[in-house]
C-alpha cells in the first residue's frame, strides 16, 4: 500500500522489448494534483482503477514515497473529473530482465514516439541487468515525469 519507490528511469531504443515481454496492458491516467513535490493520480489499467500519492523525489530523482489503492472502475471514471486538464495514454509492457522486472511505457497521443523503462528496486545500489533496449539513463530528469508529459506532451519539445 504505502512504500518508498526506488526507480530508475530510461529510454528505450528499438522495439525489441516487444518481443521480449511476457504481458501488456493499456493505461489511461490523469492528475488531481501535480504539484512540484506531491501528485495525485488516477489510473485505469485494464479491469482495474487506482489512486496514487506520490511524495517528492529524493536522491536525484531515485526515490519517493507512494502511497497506491486499487478501487473501483466506477470510482476511477469518477475521480477523472476532477482531473486537470491533458491524459496521458500508453501501452505497458512488462520485461523480466536478470532479478527484476522492467515497465517499458509505449507512450500514445500527444506523447506519441516516447518510450521509456522503469525498473524498481530494493535499494538505490541494487544491481540491475539492462535489457538491450536500454538506452540512455533519464532518472532524475522531470522532464520525464508522467505529471510533466500532461503539462508538456513529448511531441512539443
Amino acid at each position: 500500500m504505502a512504500a518508498l519507490e526506488i526507480e530508475r528511469k530510461f529510454l528505450v531504443v528499438g522495439d525489441a522489448y516487444k518481443r521480449q515481454a511476457y504481458a501488456s496492458s493499456n493505461i489511461k491516467q490523469g492528475y488531481i494534483c501535480s504539484e512540484r513535490g506531491r501528485t495525485v493520480r488516477v489510473r485505469l489499467r485494464g479491469d482495474c482503477g487506482y489512486l496514487t500519492i506520490k511524495g517528492p523525489s529524493t536522491d536525484n530523482g531515485l526515490s519517493r514515497y507512494e502511497f497506491e489503492k486499487e478501487i473501483t472502475l466506477e470510482e476511477a471514471r469518477e475521480l477523472f473529473k476532477l482531473c486537470e486538464p491533458g491524459i496521458v495514454e500508453k501501452t505497458r509492457y512488462l520485461v523480466r530482465s536478470g532479478n527484476h522486472t522492467f515497465e517499458v511505457d509505449e507512450f500514445h497521443g500527444d506523447n506519441e514516439g516516447l518510450v521509456m523503462a522503469e525498473v524498481e528496486l530494493a535499494a538505490p545500489d541494487d544491481p540491475i541487468v539492462k535489457p538491450d533496449f536500454i538506452g540512455q539513463e533519464v532518472t532524475g530528469d522531470r522532464r520525464y515525469y508522467n505529471s510533466q508529459l500532461r503539462q508538456h506532451p513529448f511531441t512539443t519539445w
